[in-house]
């Protein structure tokens, strides 16, 4: 699925590459695990709420 996603924007192997290494540049790499664990539970939070479920944490 996420290969055609980049398939979608035209993106390449070399571009992505690029994408991340200015990522990686710009949060540095300590900073990005925690961006990723903040996006993840917003996706979670997103899907819950599509659903209608409501979880107790």
């Amino acid at each position: 699925m996420l290969n055609s996603v980049f398939l979608i924007a035209g993106l390449g192997t070399t571009e992505i590459i690029l994408i991340l290494a200015v990522v990686l540049l710009m949060f540095g790499g300590r900073k990005i695990p925690e961006l990723m664990r903040g996006l993840g539970k917003g996706v979670k939070e997103f899907k819950d709420a599509k659903d209608g479920t409501d979880k107790l944490r």
